[in-house]
């Protein structure tokens, strides 16, 4: 009986297959030699943002403004954490230049201070005469111990959603002086009768 020939040797389908195979796990996973994994990128999960390790001692998570409509007045939501031995001050400067709002909040040793925290009756952070727009970013200076400082973009919300109402800033009382009137009739006085007896 005459031989057919199946389309080749068995070395050759081999070798075929090893590198149909090769091909099909290079398309499907060749992304990942390129492209840099998601999982591997380090990202701020929630609404603010955490500031770097070079600021300081102090870590600041989650920091961000809660303003009011037109950006004037806004609330500094953060957690900052002292991990040292030491009570720390963090400083923080809100825009740039002249213009720069500048404050400064104390931090014990060894604890975790969250401002905006008001089950534990922690207020945020006021800052007055800022420009700081709801929905835009502003830039915000931390500085802590001996380090360096970070300016990072700092993430600017409104009151609109139910968990960050209780943190919108709220207008400061005004105390208003009305004039008092003045009398420009002059009362003339009156004799008074004097009781007969």
């Amino acid at each position: 009986m005459p031989s057919v020939d199946l389309g080749g040797s068995v070395k050759t389908r081999l070798i075929a297959s090893v590198a149909l195979g090769a091909a099909v796990l290079l398309g499907t996973t060749g992304c990942n030699l390129i492209a840099p994994q998601a999982t591997t990128i380090d990202y701020s999960a929630s609404d603010g943002v955490n500031v770097p390790a070079d600021a300081g001692p102090l870590s600041v998570r989650n920091a961000l403004i809660v303003a009011n409509d037109d950006g004037t007045t806004g609330n500094l939501v953060a957690a900052i954490v002292n991990d040292t031995t030491d009570q720390l001050v963090l400083r923080i400067e809100v825009g740039e230049g002249s213009s720069a709002v500048r404050a400064a909040v104390n931090v014990p040793a060894g604890r975790t201070l969250s401002l905006g925290d008001l089950t534990d009756d922690v207020e945020p952070l006021r800052l007055d005469d800022i420009d700081a727009v709801p929905g835009s970013t502003v830039p915000v200076y931390f500085q802590s111990g001996g380090g360096q400082g970070s300016l990072m973009q700092v993430p600017v919300l409104d009151g609109a959603l139910e968990y960050l109402a209780p943190l919108a800033p709220t207008p400061e009382a005004t105390v208003t002086i009305a004039p008092i009137p003045t009398n420009t009739a002059t009362p003339t006085p009156t004799a008074t009768p004097t009781p007969s007896t």
